[in-house]
């Protein structure tokens, strides 16, 4: 066997037999010692025994071996795999995780308890992400600062998206409850900030100092699940966690017009701090101190933590997200400064791409955590499941309010029924994945019904009755409730336990860069249809005037033809974004195809200990 690189001698002290030339017969080709990491040079079928720590490994005829990364001694381990001739209708070789017995889990209040601490963390960074749309006026008044509009949902989504992948590296070198409660540290600072600011600008970096904790908080939450729950029940308890943050996201709004009309725009702030502080209290007592995921130096934990790849990833998220929410608002798309935007993003993303390339084990997201089907075909379902399900939670209250005529309040109260069904199928669905072990089938479910439903709601008219918007509701929530959680399932129980924080931080991030990213492809499609429509009717109005006025003050300034005018105008750019959201379910579709039909290879039901 040859041996590359520095640090070899270190082969010995972790179990593995080693010769610095390749034994007649040797089945593994290739060891790359880099420090103590050590990965085998590619796939090598094998039909021998390969000696470890003591004992052996025997992997029969045809399957593959690798030696897992950053591992000491007591935790260097064999895993077969199969091999390229069984590629076809299988896993990916690197993605079939070791088959490990449950540790750690706990039960009666002990569970409850921090079941219920991460569903406060869930609602409140849920809450943070649509809560400030119906205070906006309110603040806006009191700072004169309609400039910086934008700014107070844009600071919170740009710091939230930017480093949640990032997170996923922290989970793994560093314990994971002290890394949970350093991010819900700086999420309760942030929001101490905003609801103490005397300036817009305050308000502002408070709302992006939030969401660099609230990065860490919900990849963080599914984490503590998975040291908390037994596999066979993880599903189930995930989905209820995640059923929380479309929850929020839905009565955020309404929240927050509550909070601005009764009390104070800034109780949408300090509605975190008590929830957080609980949240706190329980993990630090219930949740035991638990060794990192991955055994390394700290001048390993330091490489592995990738500074140069977060360095050009941070900034590239930042840039995408700033071009797609300024193009077509507060700039035309053919500006310089959303071209400028758009190309910057695409030079840091291709030196992103390469230097994940040249880390491999050492980056933000090692490559071959994509080569898996199941990975990349989840990601991709839940990058247009997301942005069809925020579609719709930010297009419909607008429905009710400008073409139903309601209030802010009540618009939210209308949405209950997405609610409710969301919740109850995000569970069910969890209980049947445990039951079953079988995600393919219920994620084309729900993306089949998801497009139904998107369907339906997009032939909603001025003069729709309630069976049919809380109907398609209904039917919209159970969809979305059914799939929403599974690509977080998919990588908590078919990778292995070292993969599973950067792989949970990726799932996370793609499912806030979609919703994100459509929201603002949303926002263009509606404003834009609305302006033209308005041009072509009612040349005498301003569109710019009618969209700035908002739909909860069309009734106040309008009245007779105009009025019905307009509302036949809101209704018509709502359901144009609501096509959208039908191409969007479509494609969450054909990435459901993708996913393999077959049994986790950890079984759910029995996990397999051997």
């Amino acid at each position: 066997m040859q041996v590359a690189g520095p640090g070899c001698s270190r082969l010995a002290t972790q179990g593995v037999s080693c010769n610095h030339s390749k034994p007649p017969g040797d089945p593994i080709k290739t060891i790359v010692c880099i420090g103590s990491t050590h990965s085998v040079g590619g796939p090598v079928p094998m039909s021998d025994t390969a000696r470890i720590s003591g004992g052996s490994f025997t992997s029969p005829p045809g399957r593959d071996v690798e030696l897992n990364s950053f591992k000491e001694a007591s935790q260097t381990r064999l895993y077969p795999y199969s091999s390229r001739k069984e590629e076809e209708g299988r896993e990916d070789e690197q993605q079939r995780p070791e088959r490990e017995e449950d540790t750690g889990a706990l039960t009666g209040y002990k569970l409850v308890l921090v079941t219920v601490g991460l569903c406060f963390c869930i609602f409140c960074t849920s809450l943070d992400n649509t809560i400030v749309a119906t205070a906006v006026p309110r603040i806006t008044q009191q700072f004169h600062s309609l400039d910086d509009v934008g700014w107070y949902a844009s600071a919170y989504l740009l710091t939230t998206c930017a480093v949640t992948l990032p997170f996923g590296r922290l989970y793994t070198f560093f314990p994971i409850k002290w890394v949970y409660l350093s991010a819900l540290f700086v999420f309760e600072l942030g929001s101490f900030i905003c609801g103490i600011t005397p300036s817009s600008l305050g308000l502002i970096l408070g709302r992006a100092v939030a969401g660099l904790g609230g990065g860490g908080l919900f990849s963080g939450s599914l984490l503590i699940i998975t040291q908390c729950v037994p596999l066979r029940r993880r599903p189930a308890f995930s989905g209820f966690i995640m059923s929380i943050f479309a929850v929020a996201s839905v009565i955020a709004p309404l929240m927050g017009g509550a909070f601005t009309d009764h009390i104070s725009w800034r109780w949408c702030f300090y509605i975190n701090l008590p929830f957080g502080l609980v949240s706190a209290v329980v993990i630090f007592f219930t949740f035991q101190t638990t060794k990192p995921v991955v055994q390394a130096s700290l001048r390993e934990k330091a490489a592995g933590l990738d500074p140069l790849g977060t360095a050009t990833f941070l900034p590239a998220i930042v840039c995408l997200l700033l071009a797609t929410q300024w193009g077509g608002a507060q700039y035309p798309w053919g500006d310089g400064r959303i071209i400028a935007l758009f190309t910057l993003f695409g030079v840091l993303l291709a030196c992103f791409v390469g230097l994940q390339l040249w880390a491999r084990e050492r980056a933000t997201l090692p490559p071959r955590l994509l080569r898996g089907r199941n990975i990349w075909g989840s990601a991709l379902y839940g990058f247009c499941l997301n942005g069809a399900m925020f579609t719709f939670v930010y297009y419909l209250p607008i429905w009710f309010q400008a073409v139903q005529g309601t209030s802010a309040t009540e618009s939210g109260i209308r949405n209950l029924p997405l609610v409710i069904s969301n919740v109850i199928f995000a569970i069910i669905s969890g209980v049947l994945v445990s039951a079953t072990g079988y995600f393919g089938p219920f994620m084309l479910l729900s993306a089949a019904m998801a497009s139904i439903a998107a369907g339906l709601l997009s032939m909603l008219h001025p003069s729709s009755g309630a069976g049919e918007w809380i109907g398609y509701q209904v039917l919209l929530g159970s969809s979305i409730g059914m799939g929403f959680q599974l690509p977080v399932f998919v990588v908590q129980t078919t990778l292995a336990s070292t993969d599973i924080p950067t792989a949970t931080a990726l799932m996370t991030f793609i499912q806030l860069l979609g919703g994100a990213i459509f929201v603002s492809v949303a926002q263009n499609v509606f404003r834009n249809q609305l302006a033209a429509d308005i041009r072509a009717a009612l040349p005498m109005l301003d569109p710019k005037a009618v969209i700035n006025a908002g739909p909860t003050s069309l009734r106040a300034m309008y009245s007779g033809e105009t009025l019905t005018t307009l509302v036949a105008m809101y209704n018509d750019a709502v359901v144009h974004t609501f096509y959208l959201a039908i191409g969007l379910a479509a494609a969450s579709f054909l990435a459901a195809t993708v996913i393999q039909w077959r049994p986790s290879p950890k079984s759910i039901s029995h996990p397999d200990s051997s």
